[in-house]
């Protein structure tokens, strides 16, 4: 691939045409920076350039910095390996040219390519373009001026609404804003530019400098009241984002001091954020995710995907709706087979209602849900089977049943389908047992709600082949999912590296920690919810029922408390039934019930491990701790036993999964930066104290003795398993 570069073209018009050539977004790269230093010094001193059009190449203004570099100052440790954009480029060049300079923007101008638009003194854009500011989503600010120059030229309500949120708009709602001086054609793009910027070389067309402009940032008193409200709002949404904060201040310091004074605050506050965890974490996941779909001898071995145009899902439950509506909503056609007509139209019903709520909440179009909604069909046998390309089995979990509707897959569907199970916690050969086509077995773990999760499990056994692997990864970006592909065990990665989580809270409560104290502990930690509120959500026959799999396959490392029986008893089953640990009253959030306290307290005489029969006292952090901590002592495991291809696949799954704050990287980054030898000590002394289920690893003994980070790679003579991930 050629070097990233810029070009610069002097027309006989006398318009230099600046173009940023770095395939696929022009992302800005330091070659680039560099580059449109040079070209547009060159242009200034030229006597045969009387104006400038800044563009991108191949249909492509710039989706912004490159951030790779973020990457480097991590490693590094060193920030001014950051280029100083925003003075030396953006104001002493660009904004403070003595020729006027048109920004030619078409495809997507986000983040520092939104910025350097801004920085002209005009700009023109192609239909449907989209303009953004996404810097908060990676912990930082915009760092070229964007929190200085948005403001003044779309209003301080809708900038901070933009920035805040990293919400994009189109070229369209641009020009009403007025962040947009002309909507073109992309054939006209470039023409329209040349003469815009020669009328305001000819005095024509008004010269504007942006970062002067204050008509549309209101009164003193008004910018304060809105800020003031933003901040409030920022506290409630981000709590532990230092970046929201830090924007707003930097916002301020420009209304109340100028432009030019907010910009150089900007660039300070920037270098600050980029070095602290926020930024880390979030920067980690970015690229973690982007690695998922890098899988050893499956993607790099030169297959091609088949297209999967037709899908089967058995089942019209919750999950098998939720599949079915991720489906259609990608132009993949379904069949929906249930067992009696009633059961079917109950499933219909549910994917209209998932479709229906997405046009209520502003996310579809009536067309599109229209369109998506005939692509589904519902069946009560496999006479539609015969040219599937993928069926996925999500009904109960019963082996002897799903080992049946695989016998029965076999038989009814093309020899090239794909046999996929929805299953969260049994063994895929148990479920393939009685076929003949282990090759084309696969698990296609979603999480509930289907349609809404981002994460899809893609479980594989010794067996699945690597076509059948790579033919779902590529299902899963179709249906906009993230596919992690995992090894086959109880509960596969997530749920296998988090099943510690609710039993240690569930411990805790024995030991005569509060329940409501423990889950708003985990809330303070960035989680949106705490395990118990989960417990109630999920409702206690599938926490009873998933804990005797666990029970089952980790004996050695379970607690096995009594309160979920105790709570089925007193004839409570969460929000299902609307009692739970929590009450739910429609319209309003849940409320901690007093009610439970006395089963609370039988709980923890059955258990009967209170330390003198007294209550244990402890702080949040360690709540936090003695939940998490656990968590990532099987994470351990699950790397040891090369159940995932990469740690980092692991922090994706646990941020997608499972809610994870993404701000904290993941749990095994998040563990790292707490540091392996804390989390190993922390757990030897619970386990002297309070028994085996919290007993450290083999594996995080190992590296924390070793001071090897837990994310470092698994040799290959460490596990048999890794070898075939």
């Amino acid at each position: 691939m050629a070097a990233p570069r810029v070009t610069m073209e002097v027309g006989n018009d006398g318009v230099a045409i600046i173009t940023l050539i770095n395939p696929p977004v022009n992302a800005l790269a330091i070659p680039i920076v560099a580059g449109l230093k040079d070209k547009f010094e060159e242009a200034t001193s030229r006597d045969d350039v009387k104006a400038i059009v800044l563009t991108g190449n191949g249909g492509r203004f710039s989706g912004g910095f490159d951030i790779n570099v973020f990457q480097k100052v991590h490693e590094a440790g060193d920030v001014s390996l950051m280029p100083d954009v925003s003075v030396e480029l953006l104001v002493n060049l660009i904004e403070d040219c003595k020729k006027p300079i048109v920004a030619a923007v078409e495809g997507l101008a986000l983040g520092g390519g939104l910025e350097l638009a801004m920085g002209c003194h005009a700009r023109i854009a192609a239909p449907k373009t989209q303009l953004g500011l996404p810097e908060l989503t990676l912990g930082v600010i915009p760092g070229f001026g964007g929190t200085q120059r948005l403001p003044r030229l779309v209003g301080l309500s809708k900038a901070i609404d933009m920035v805040l949120l990293s919400k994009s708009i189109t070229s369209e709602e641009g020009w009403k804003l007025g962040l947009i001086d002309a909507v073109v054609t992309s054939e006209e793009l470039l023409k329209v530019s040349r003469l815009w910027a020669l009328d305001i070389a000819a005095r024509r067309k008004p010269w504007i400098r942006s970062l002067h402009r204050t008509d549309k940032l209101g009164s003193l008193s008004e910018a304060r009241e809105v800020l003031k409200l933003a901040r409030l709002q920022a506290k409630k949404t981000a709590p532990n984002m230092p970046q929201h904060q830090a924007c707003l201040d930097v916002i301020e310091e420009g209304i109340v001091h100028g432009g030019y004074s907010g910009v150089l605050k900007e660039a300070k506050v920037f270098k600050e954020l980029v070095m602290l965890d926020t930024s880390r974490g979030l920067v980690h996941v970015f690229f973690a995710q982007r690695a998922t779909s890098k899988v050893p001898n499956v993607t790099d071995i030169g297959l091609k995907p088949r297209g999967v145009r037709k899908v089967a899902v058995i089942g019209g439950g919750l999950m098998g709706s939720g599949i079915a509506t991720a489906h259609i909503l990608n132009n993949i056609y379904v069949v929906l087979k249930e067992v009696n007509s009633e059961y079917l139209l109950k499933g219909i019903k549910t994917i209209e209602a998932n479709v229906r709520g997405l046009v209520t909440r502003g996310k579809l179009t009536q067309d599109k849900a229209n369109n998506a909604l005939k692509m589904l069909k519902g069946v009560l046998d496999y006479s539609e089977f015969k040219d599937v390309d993928m069926v996925i089995e999500a009904v109960i979990e019963s082996v002897p049943l799903k080992q049946k509707i695989f016998s029965e897959l076999e038989k009814a569907c093309p020899p090239h389908c794909i046999l996929a199970t929805n299953t969260s916690t049994i063994d895929l050969n148990i479920v393939g047992e009685k076929t003949s086509s282990q090759d084309r077995i696969i698990g296609a773990h979603f999480f509930s709600p289907a349609h809404v999760m981002p994460l899809l499990e893609i479980v594989r056994t010794e067996r699945t082949s690597a076509q059948v692997i790579l033919d779902l990864m590529t299902v899963g970006k179709i249906i906009k999912k993230v596919p992690v592909v995992v090894g086959n065990c109880t509960g596969f990665a997530v749920n296998r590296a988090f099943f510690p989580y609710s039993q240690s809270a569930r411990l805790l409560v024995s030991l005569g920690v509060d329940v409501f104290r423990i889950d708003s502990a985990i809330r303070s930690f960035g989680l949106p919810i705490g395990p118990f509120q989960l417990l109630d959500l999920a409702g206690y026959g599938v926490a009873a029922a998933t804990s005797k799999e666990f029970d089952k396959a980790f004996p050695d490392r379970s607690f096995q408390s009594p309160l979920i029986d105790l709570l089925l008893k007193s004839g409570r089953n969460g929000k299902a039934n609307g009692k739970g640990l929590y009450t739910y009253e429609k319209g309003s959030k849940p409320k901690p019930d007093p009610s439970v306290l006395p089963i609370i307290e039988e709980c923890r005489r059955l258990s009967n491990i209170m330390p003198g029969g007294k209550p244990i006292s402890v702080t949040e952090k360690e709540i936090v701790e003695m939940i998490l901590f656990p968590v990532v002592n099987e994470s351990c495991r699950v790397l040891e036993e090369g159940i995932v291809v990469r740690a980092s696949d692991l922090d994706v799954a646990s941020v997608l999964g499972m809610s994870f704050p993404s701000y904290r990287g993941g749990i095994v980054f998040w563990a790292d930066a707490v540091g392996a030898n804390y989390v190993y000590t922390s757990l030897k002394k619970w386990s002297q104290l309070y028994g085996n289920f919290f007993k450290p690893s083999r594996f995080l003994e190992e590296r924390a003795t070793k001071g090897i980070p837990l994310s470092a790679p698994v040799s290959s003579s460490s596990t048999s398993r890794a070898a075939r991930l």
